[in-house]
């Protein structure tokens, strides 16, 4: 039975994979398929096959893919979007800034009351919130921030692994927020408020997920497969990591192609009205940074793939708080089977299903925003005053 080492990694349907590419892990050989300008790669092995099958992103992975596309004009003005619902202005300069470990962090703070933490997914930044900081800052005091080595944030050259970004976190809401908050988080960002949430309880009243990132474990097959990874990492190094670069400096290029951008981002909108300017813009202009394609090595080779460590068996057996799942049921990524799950392991979970893609938020914004302020409503009494 194959046993998957990147715990955070969706499914993703075999239909979308396109072309076959040779790369070494260890000691086994392995074929990588491509076929949009994003992915996350999931290594799986089978007694001593190793196989590697593609997972397409769309605001996941293509910033830190070093996607390139003329910039558009764009207002900074706060106006509707085509569904009339008000938008953070976007802002080319970004907004405020904080320094963490030496590092320039970027945030996006509107309104007053009970504080939010909006977390985004892989490759995207604060501006993905765009229709839910708005209407959340009518009644919340809002916060969006954007992950080291995505949007607006440096691009540091770090060995990249989720516990950065869950310190990261940590010291935001200790540092910026100073009060207790509810952490919210799409993707890969729903992973690193559950995390950041049971590394920090007495500052966290709860935690809402959308179509969040994470796998659950299994105990026999994660240990099996870190004896095989400690055996392999001392075999043919030196000829792995060049096919690693060569491979995805590949994949680098292939996200350069405009038309290829619009493909992904509309594959997981399964309403692609909001697959706008604003939306390509916040996607591709990060991506000019000159550090680009080296963090998207690093995420690719030292943090997707070494992920078996960090699964959702273990940090919802330690998370205490109240959590909310909406989550997008028709995802092509992570269907509502997972939601469910987290909800059977987890009794303090209120789940609601949407008719939409991987990113909710950003597509039926006005379903979303609804959801989560009801659901911060019905929060205890004690975990309100706490924030007051």
């Amino acid at each position: 039975m194959a046993s998957s080492i990147c715990a955070l990694s969706p499914s993703v349907p075999s239909h979308l994979t396109k072309t076959t590419l040779p790369l070494f892990q260890g000691n086994a050989f392995i074929s990588i398929s491509v076929s949009f300008p994003c992915c996350l790669l999931l290594v799986s092995f089978e007694g001593s096959k190793c196989e590697m099958s593609r997972r397409t992103f769309a605001v996941k992975g293509i910033v830190a893919s070093g996607v390139s596309v003329s910039s558009s004009t764009l207002t900074a003005e706060p106006l509707p979007s085509s569904k009339g619902f008000e938008r953070l202005p976007y802002k080319a300069e970004g907004y405020n800034y904080w320094t963490w470990r030496g590092h320039k962090i970027h945030y996006v703070v509107q309104g007053e009351g009970s504080p939010i933490v909006l977390i985004h997914g892989f490759g995207a930044s604060a501006f993905h919130w765009r229709y839910n900081i708005p209407e959340l800052a009518k009644k919340h005091k809002v916060y969006a921030i954007d992950l080291l080595g995505f949007g607006w944030s440096d691009k540091a050259l770090i060995d990249y692994d989720a516990m950065v970004w869950r310190d990261q976190v940590v010291d935001f809401v200790t540092e910026i927020v100073k009060e207790p908050a509810v952490l919210v988080g799409n993707s890969l960002g729903g992973f690193t408020a559950l995390v950041a949430a049971i590394g920090l309880p007495e500052l966290v009243n709860g935690v809402a997920l959308l179509n969040s990132a994470g796998q659950f474990g299994d105990e026999k097959r994660e240990s099996k497969t870190s004896e095989e990874t400690a055996l392999q990492k001392f075999v043919l190094k030196p000829l792995k990591e060049v096919f690693q670069r060569v491979v995805l400096g590949f994949l680098f290029w292939q996200a350069k192609q405009p038309a290829r951008i619009l493909s992904v981002l509309k594959s997981v909108y399964i309403n692609s009205s909001n697959v706008d300017d604003y939306l390509v813009e916040s996607i591709t202009r990060p991506a000019q940074d000159p550090n680009a394609g080296e963090v998207y090595y690093r995420l690719m080779t030292r943090f997707m793939m070494n992920q078996s460590k960090y699964t959702l068996n273990a940090v919802l057996s330690e998370l205490s708080c109240p959590l909310l799942l909406l989550w997008g049921d028709l995802d092509p990524w992570v269907g509502p089977g997972k939601a469910n799950r987290i909800k059977e392991f987890y009794p303090k979970t209120t789940l609601v299903n949407l008719q939409a893609g991987h990113c909710p938020h950003d597509e039926i914004p006005e379903l979303v925003n609804k959801a989560l302020l009801d659901w911060l409503t019905t929060l205890t009494p004690e975990v309100t005053l706490q924030t007051v």
